[in-house]
């Protein structure tokens, strides 16, 4: 479906689907095959490609007001897509609902799907020996129990993390980027909730210098995360310095500086009841997402043809770091800025829009949205076009699989493994805890959710 959209085959040869008018030809609608392959194709569209957009408008509305009785394998599909389109969604996760369906269609390769569930099943052992080591990592680090104001977000932080290197080899890596999530959340739940604008000061501060001498001006509760910190972050580092001969520990403390100045400069804002231009929001609330050190340690653990190693490797990915962090902080604004305003935060981009254009929210969420597509339209040309290498982009895109994923129905990462109800805690079973049963003919249980996307 890609090569749909490489350079050397431009996208006016979906004009020979359209009439006199310039509008795609009704007639199209009654293959619903081509009408969901055409739908899937439009999310690989790059910027400026509008007949993809109009091809989105187009099938997405033909696929909706399918009535007649058509093949129920063809009709899960097409539910399945409109919930969220291919190009979107998560790699394991997809796997797995996917065998479900092939199990069913007459052509099915017994072969094949053994094989497929089998290398599920091997990979969620590596996931479930990654979730015992992390849940002693945090046990013993005792940041939870001395931080209680704080979430426990350690299940949440690795499913980010498999979804971002989902590839079984990656283990260590997947370890390191959940231990980074779960102090990203931790730190900032004390900026967020508990700290004072001086405390948060101090604090940035100190991480900042980056010595234990620092430490010493900051309040009991934040030398026990500072101290957390600075140990978890060297002792990654360390493991690199000792096994592949590469200091990476100024890159990733970096990453933590420029996390903390962007969480104190959304403290201040709080403080002083400021709403931020939608532009002045997102430069900082790109980096307050949490983007920036997952993404600078996933380069920094991938081996050395990912790592940074030269001096102008900080411009190579100049680009690439904000567009993955626009992709968590999209759907995550889209999913939680309702409640989390209620709670008490600053306010989100829906509402600096609403201020700034003075719209209502609908539109508001509707320019966000519109956004976030334009933000895969960037990624999506990225890696056709790019000298970088794809995985670079890859995680990126990761990032906003992951993010759309958990923040689609609201505030997935906060709330939803707490419920035994929800989609969240199904997908953290199927992917963590529930093996496939390889000699079952009768089929997987897995959700299906309808919806437009």
């Amino acid at each position: 479906m890609k090569d749909i959209l490489t350079p050397a085959t431009p996208t006016n040869v979906f004009n020979d689907f359209k009439d006199e008018k310039g509008c795609f030809k009704p007639n199209l609608s009654m293959d619903i095959k081509g009408m969901l392959s055409l739908y899937e194709a439009s999310h690989l569209a790059f910027q400026g490609e509008t007949v993809l957009d109009e091809a989105r408008v187009f099938t997405s509305t033909h696929l909706m007001d399918i009535k007649e009785n058509i093949d129920p394998i063809l009709h899960k599909k097409v539910e399945h897509a409109l919930d969220m389109p291919l190009h979107w969604r998560l790699e394991k996760l997809e796997a797995r609902w996917y065998m479900d369906v092939y199990m069913r269609e007459e052509r099915m390769n017994s072969s094949l799907l053994e094989l497929a569930m089998l290398h599920f099943n091997i990979v969620q052992t590596t996931f479930q020996k990654s979730l015992k080591s992390l849940s002693r990592w945090w046990k013993d680090l005792g940041l939870g129990d001395q931080l209680s104001f704080t979430r426990d977000r350690l299940v949440e932080c690795f499913f980010w993390a498999a979804a971002m290197t989902p590839e079984p080899q990656f283990g260590r890596c997947r370890e390191a980027v959940a231990k980074v999530g779960q102090l990203i959340t931790t730190i900032d739940d004390i900026y967020d909730v508990y700290g004072t604008v001086d405390e948060l000061e101090l604090f940035t501060n100190a991480v900042d210098r980056w010595d234990l001498e620092a430490m010493e001006q900051l309040p009991e509760y934040m030398k026990t995360c500072f101290l957390a910190l600075y140990n978890s972050i060297n002792e990654i580092g360390y493991e690199i310095l000792k096994e592949e001969g590469r200091n990476v520990i100024p890159y990733l403390r970096n990453t933590w500086t420029e996390l903390c100045k962007a969480f104190l400069v959304e403290a201040k804002w709080y403080s002083s009841g400021h709403t931020p231009t939608l532009e002045e929001y997102l430069q900082t609330s790109w980096i307050s997402v949490g983007s920036l050190p997952m993404q600078t340690y996933v380069f920094a653990l991938l081996g050395k043809n990912l790592a940074p190693e030269s001096s102008d490797f900080a411009e190579k990915i100049s680009d690439i770091l904000p567009l993955g962090g626009m992709m968590i902080r999209f759907p995550d604004d889209l999913g939680t800025s309702t409640d989390e305003l209620k709670r008490g935060d600053v306010p989100k981009s829906i509402q600096c829009y609403m201020h700034e254009a003075g719209v209502t929210e609908d539109v508001a969420r509707d320019h966000i949205m519109g956004l976030f597509r334009e933000t895969w339209k960037k990624l999506n040309e990225y890696l056709m076009e790019s000298s970088l290498l794809h995985a670079f982009i890859d995680h990126a895109m990761n990032l906003g699989r992951v993010s759309y994923c958990t923040y689609k129905h609201g505030d997935g990462f906060s709330d939803g493994f707490g419920d035994p109800g929800s989609q969240e805690k199904m997908m953290f079973m199927s992917l963590f805890a529930e093996p496939l049963q390889v000699d079952e003919a009768k089929g997987i249980s897995f959700y299906v959710d309808g919806g437009s996307a």
